[in-house]
């Protein structure tokens, strides 16, 4: 097929999976209004693709098929190639402000980059790398949306989950000739109203034993397939607006995340990629080298939020003329500083670029570690400083609504700036509400948060040092070792905290 158009993929979300927000099903995500019109967006990223105007720079031929297919698929096999990719990304994020993360470039770079390392998950049983690689085809020749879940429920974080009194977390509990069932919970899944299929994959470390084999698992399902249920956090769009502009980010970009259940779901066995190997699972990131080729994606997002948020107190600094003060410019040169501190590492990941494991370029780690691990800091800081900026014009700024309501001539006349009539000024206050103070921004921040703290399944060396296998210093980290997972075989590894 090759590239989807937005329309035909709105067509293929009006599928039977089951979806759950606010104690009801959703039976067509493209027409609640809780997902409509986030919906509609991802469907405008995906007409971007057709556009003459950026077909050559977020496409590539299919080495298949020869039709165009996304840049976000192509295994980069030289340093231009890695940063034709990350063009690719930079043009959705711009589009998007940098605030919608999880859109379709991050799974497909997250499968991609497995499928360049399928070599390691055949080693008990060829067939398994040969299903990744088979799968990653099938995405890329059909453009296909994926959400993901690595980590399972926050029941008892104080025990492994295969000695947890309450049995929640998503196993293995049989096979059939058909392939493996599936029952239980995995969290979080980001994406799922949109996505086509569920990739599911390990994240936290397991224990080498017969009692954890049944959680030791990896594959990708139908968003659609019997048994299997998302049951979403309520919405951040707030509902009530009397005016689309008065939550301009929210409206369109929350992306929904969600609790998965798995209710004996059937995973075919050429969808199956990890069965019951512990070993295989733990330090998996680590050894595939995949870690850089995702932090490469999330990194140049964190660049597009940054510039985003830097534009954006720019603006309201200018708006009142408080730019001429010289505590405004620090905090002006902060957002500068960020900004910059993103773009700075992004090209030094690339410009230390070297093939992995597998033959593919792969970023410098160190620098994308950097971003990774600064970054929730940077962004609330930000939110902070545009609080700071916007003051009283934030908490006041009235709907925009109210422009054309019973008092516009009031609002016209009382809510104008020094440079800017009160129409700009309430939309860009509004706009500025939305990004750094509402439950969307909460989110946003939150969501910082968890990107930091999730992978643990990679191990690596924890020093001071700047080499490639280095975690950066200060990076929680939790004792269990293991011989699979270590960097030189001889060194001690250490384990990255996890949700």
């Amino acid at each position: 097929m090759g590239i989807r158009t937005g329309k035909e993929l709105l067509e293929s979300l009006r599928d039977n999976r089951q979806l759950f927000i606010d104690g009801e099903r959703v039976r067509d995500v493209t027409a609640d209004p809780r997902f409509a019109e986030a919906a509609r967006n991802l469907a405008a990223l995906y007409d971007m693709q057709h556009d003459p105007a950026f077909a050559e720079r977020m496409t590539f031929h299919s080495p298949t098929s020869g039709e165009r297919v996304g840049l976000s698929f192509v295994e980069p096999r030289s340093v231009d190639e890695l940063i034709r990719r990350r063009d690719m990304v930079k043009i959705w994020m711009d589009a998007s402000c940098g605030m919608f993360g999880r859109s379709p470039d991050f799974m497909n770079i997250f499968v991609t980059a497995f499928a360049s390392a399928s070599e390691e998950f055949g080693h008990k049983d060829k067939r398994f790398a040969e299903n990744l690689r088979a799968y990653h085809a099938y995405i890329r020749e059909n453009d296909t949306c994926m959400t993901h879940t690595l980590v399972n429920p926050q029941v008892d974080r104080s025990r492994p989950v295969e000695q947890q009194d309450k049995d929640l977390a998503a196993k293995i509990v049989k096979e059939t000739d058909a392939g493996i069932v599936i029952r239980g919970a995995r969290m979080v899944s980001t994406l799922c109203a949109y996505a086509h299929d569920l990739v599911v994959l390990p994240s936290t470390y397991l224990a080498t034993s017969k009692e954890a084999e049944p959680y030791a698992f990896g594959f990708s399902v139908k968003a659609d397939a019997p048994g299997l249920r998302f049951i979403c956090r309520p919405s951040v769009i707030h509902q009530n607006a009397a005016s689309r502009m008065d939550y301009p980010l929210s409206s369109r970009f929350d992306e929904t995340d969600a609790m998965v259940i798995f209710d004996d779901v059937l995973v075919p066995w050429e969808r199956v990629f990890i069965h019951r190997d512990a070993e295989l699972c733990n330090g998996l990131y680590n050894r595939t080298g995949i870690m850089p080729q995702i932090m490469h994606q999330f990194s140049t997002k964190n660049l597009a939020k940054s510039q985003f948020m830097m534009g954006l107190a720019f603006a309201i600094a200018k708006t009142t003329n408080i730019d001429q003060h010289l505590h405004v410019q620090g905090m002006l040169a902060e957002l500068i500083q960020y900004t910059e501190f993103c773009r700075a590492c992004l090209r030094a990941s690339e410009a230390d670029a070297a093939p992995g494991p597998s033959g593919v370029m792969t970023p410098a780690a160190m620098p994308l570690w950097t971003v990774r691990i600064m970054y929730p800091k940077m962004f609330v800081r930000m939110c902070e400083i545009i609080q700071t900026l916007g003051a009283g014009g934030l908490v006041a700024v009235p709907s925009f609504a109210e422009l054309g309501g019973p008092v516009s001539n009031d609002v016209a006349t009382y809510f104008q700036a020094a440079n800017a009539d009160a129409k700009t000024r309430v939309k860009l206050f509004r706009l500025a509400f939305d990004a750094a103070v509402s439950s969307f921004s909460g989110r946003q921040q939150l969501y910082e948060r968890i990107i930091r703290a999730t992978r643990c399944g990679s191990r690596v060396r924890y020093t001071a040092s700047t080499t490639r296998t280095a975690t950066p210093i200060g990076f929680s980290v939790c004792s269990t070792t293991s011989k699979r997972g270590r960097t030189d075989g001889r060194s001690p590894t250490l384990r990255c905290a996890h949700i």
